[in-house]
């Protein structure tokens, strides 16, 4: 379709009707197509940020260039006249970048319990909102969001009484095998109910 693979383009026109896409890219060329048929090609909006030394800031996407991964985090060692930022990785690298050519980043001073996987921190600040949605907030946020804390973890509701209820709800993800032995199960108790009758 003539987009290069790791080009950038901009949103021109969107025919939900149609479920068509159409794409401006490089020389104000527009290329229209069906998101469908297209793998690999990330949608994001771009948001402008002030950032200064000592700020921590999050990867929103792989760099490869860089060697980072995507949900990475650093911190801001020094930023020069010419836009370069110095950043030391939480593992302990260095790197220094362009933030013009390296643009997927923002703060990183809180994260989703989910891009916390694999994140260590001194200390955790824990926000439990009963009000969210039950996916959400059950025992699998509560396990990953406590166990980031290597010192102290501290745990913010709106509402303690109905928090651990909510907390030790399982969200487990079950086999196909389960499934089948569920609806073998079902099977088998909606038989016996109608021979009863």
């Amino acid at each position: 379709m003539g987009i290069e693979a790791g080009s950038y383009g901009r949103v021109a026109a969107v025919n939900a009707r149609k479920n068509l896409l159409t794409v401006e890219i490089a020389n104000a060329n527009q290329v229209t197509y069906d998101p469908k048929r297209l793998s690999g090609v990330t949608v994001y909006q771009e948001i402008e940020r002030e950032f200064s030394a000592r700020d921590r800031v999050q990867f929103t996407a792989p760099q490869k260039q860089l060697g980072v991964a995507n949900r990475e985090m650093g911190t801001i060692e020094k930023i020069a006249h010419d836009g370069n930022i110095s950043l030391q990785l939480d593992d302990g690298r260095k790197i220094e970048f362009d933030a013009a050519l390296h643009r997927h980043f923002d703060h990183g001073y809180a994260v989703t319990s989910h891009s916390a996987q694999g994140l260590t921190s001194n200390r955790a600040l824990i926000n439990g909102d009963t009000a969210t949605n039950p996916e959400l907030l059950n025992a699998r946020f509560a396990y990953v969001s406590v166990s980031r804390a290597r010192l102290d973890a501290e745990i913010y509701t709106n509402d303690v009484a109905s928090l651990s209820q909510k907390l030790s709800a399982e969200t487990g993800k079950s086999s196909a095998i389960e499934f089948r032995e569920s609806l073998e199960i079902s099977s088998t108790v909606h038989s016996t109910l109608g021979q009863g009758i």
